[in-house]
């Protein structure tokens, strides 16, 4: 099974790709879709057509994606969860069922730890997945996401579709 992560974010998403094999988990790919700082509509847009190739390209499965957290700036959560909305959409425009995930079951499923810290994720991503380069946090953050799904999917045990 081959399954897409992605840790939303207006100006930075975190998007990781891990196929799964019983117990073994192997990473695919990883990056980071930015936006800028532009208009918030072409962001969004930015964000949907990045999402679109990246699914085009590596044909996932299923999806996961981090829920959006309250923050104490409303309008900040606003434009997260508008963000989180056009990456769900590319998800469904692909036929992909999307699964969401608290950041604490994100951090519990690859620490053991639910308020574990940034650097705390991204050792343990590395340690599970042994990227061949290094991992910006937006995407190790997107790849902790695909291994909690990993985890927690009732389809985790079956094979890649061919």
């Amino acid at each position: 099974m081959r399954i897409l992560g992605v840790d939303p974010g207006s100006q930075k998403t975190g998007v990781g790709i891990i196929d799964v094999q019983g117990n073994h988990l192997t990473h695919v790919h990883h990056t980071v879709i930015r936006t800028g700082k532009g208009d918030f509509d072409e962001r969004l847009h930015i964000l949907f057509a990045g999402l679109s190739k990246i699914i085009t390209a590596f044909k996932p499965d299923t999806a996961a994606i981090e829920d959006v957290f309250v923050s104490k700036n409303a309008g900040s959560a606003l434009k997260l969860g508008q963000a989180r909305g056009a990456l769900i959409a590319a998800c469904g425009a692909h036929g992909l069922r999307v699964a969401p995930y608290s950041p604490t079951k994100v951090k519990q499923s690859v620490v053991g730890f639910g308020r574990a810290d940034k650097d705390q994720v991204g050792h343990m991503v590395r340690i599970l997945l042994h990227p061949p380069e290094p991992l910006p946090e937006d995407a190790a953050d997107a790849l902790a996401v695909a291994i909690c799904h990993a985890h927690h999917s009732p389809m985790q045990n079956l094979e890649r579709k061919q």
